[in-house]
């Protein structure tokens, strides 16, 4: 496998100024034959109507999406980060109906829109189909997710769930990663709604999705054709990780591995989704540049990841914010990402690459995100690079060709999809829809 992303390191090698964040994920090659070749399905039941279409235990579809209803079970909970104590939650589920791709699939990642009140949480778990026809593997854990940190009145440490490997699969923080000669035709995922025992509170899940891909190894992939055929800048606000060095550091070291929230605050703050000073009032030092970078860091700190970059959990916070919707997905080249940016959607990407490979970024990354802005009246495009020493330098133009090496051989064109749900989206590939 080309540049093989770590699982478990917390920083990126790193040349010249900055230090990353390495991303959850691996290394997912695409072939070097066309889009074509690069297999990915993304499907999603959103609100009520697509939710009751999956099966339910302990929980219930209602206007606003699955929550927890008569006949929860009592589950007892150690927060492996907590202070050690038992706590009982009554629990409910809700089973997707199954999913086929329409090919063999050796990755998946599972995405959620979610409201978790305090003293709520959700647990979120995948599984597959052998392709070989010899039934179902086990159900893989892919999160213990809660928006809000209030521990003391029952929230839980989110947290992806380690040591998960079998003769089927290994989970990589938030990625299913079938072993070598394995792989899965279909995909269901389910979700376990908890509330503290003796409360009332429910969570509220809105929306379930799940991507599955088979992308092929190589190093490098074909320039795509440039569609747009004019210059769009969204001109999306700027913010650089850097500002926030040393900031947090319980929070993955500080701001110089942020790349990921800091990204994520830079799509919401397009969509005039900002972050009160109220909400904020916890950072330190005052006056504090961009505090909001900070509370992204916070919220979507993964405690056995010990980093800010898990994918669904940046998705997930977004989703947190008035009218948002948000999941992960992969594209296969830079002419989809034009569509979206068309509709004026700002895109977050995952990256890797050699100093040498990316002109003007001026340094070596082994897991990066930065925001597709825009394109210019060639095809080069506009980045929000959060690796910069200041807001003012954020805007980049890298050219066409290093960003999709950079992206789609190396993350397998990872993506994350942010904007507000009255924006309509691009209609997908029809063979294999993607988004």
């Amino acid at each position: 496998m080309p540049r093989m992303l770590s699982r478990r390191l917390t920083t990126a090698t790193v040349v010249a100024a900055a230090t990353f964040l390495v991303l959850p994920g691996t290394a997912v090659a695409a072939p070097d034959d066309g889009a074509a070749d690069r297999h990915v399905s993304y499907t999603e039941w959103d609100g009520a109507r697509e939710l009751r279409k999956g099966s339910t235990d302990g929980a219930r579809t209602g206007a606003g999406g699955l929550v927890l209803s008569r006949g929860t079970t009592p589950v007892s909970y150690t927060d492996p980060f907590g202070d050690g104590s038992a706590r009982t939650y009554d629990a409910g589920t809700w089973t997707s109906p199954v999913h086929r791709p329409g090919f063999d699939a050796n990755e998946a990642i599972a995405s959620w829109n979610a409201d978790t009140p305090t003293g709520t949480w959700i647990e979120v778990q995948l599984r597959g189909k052998r392709a070989t026809g010899a039934g179902w593997t086990t159900w893989y854990e892919m999160a213990r997710w809660a928006s809000g940190d209030d521990f003391a009145r029952g929230d839980i440490h989110r947290t992806s769930v380690p040591d998960q490997a079998d003769d089927d699969a290994d989970i990589w923080v938030d990625t299913f990663h079938a072993d070598d000669g394995k792989s899965i035709d279909a995909v269901q995922v389910r979700v376990t709604l908890y509330r503290l025992s003796g409360t009332h509170a429910t969570p509220r899940v809105s929306k379930m999705g799940v991507m599955a891909s088979a992308l092929p190894d190589v190093e490098t992939v074909p320039t795509s054709d440039f569609t747009l055929g004019r210059q769009i800048d969204l001109r999306v606000p700027e913010f650089s990780q850097n500002l926030h060095e040393g900031h947090y550091p319980e929070y993955d070291g500080g701001g110089e591995a942020w790349c990921s929230p800091t990204s994520t605050t830079m799509a919401l703050y397009h969509w005039r989704r900002t972050v009160s000073s109220r909400d904020t009032a916890w950072v330190e030092p005052k006056p504090h540049d961009d505090p909001q970078v900070d509370y992204a860091a916070r919220y979507t700190y993964d405690h056995d990841y010990e980093g800010a970059g898990n994918w669904p959990f940046n998705t997930a916070y977004a989703a947190g914010f008035r009218g948002m919707d948000a999941y992960v997905t992969r594209l296969r080249t830079l002419a989809e990402a034009e569509r979206f940016v068309a509709r004026g959607i700002p895109l977050v990407i995952s990256v890797s690459f050699d100093e040498e490979d990316m002109d003007g970024a001026g340094y070596s990354t082994n897991g990066h995100l930065f925001v597709i802005a825009g394109f210019t009246k060639t095809g080069d495009v506009i980045i929000n690079d959060p690796a910069t020493s200041s807001d003012a330098t954020v805007t980049r133009v890298y050219k066409r060709g290093q960003v999709e090496n950079a992206w789609v051989p190396h993350s397998g064109g990872l993506t994350y999809i942010m904007r507000p749900s009255y924006v309509p989206l691009p209609t997908p590939p029809g063979a294999e829809p993607n988004w």
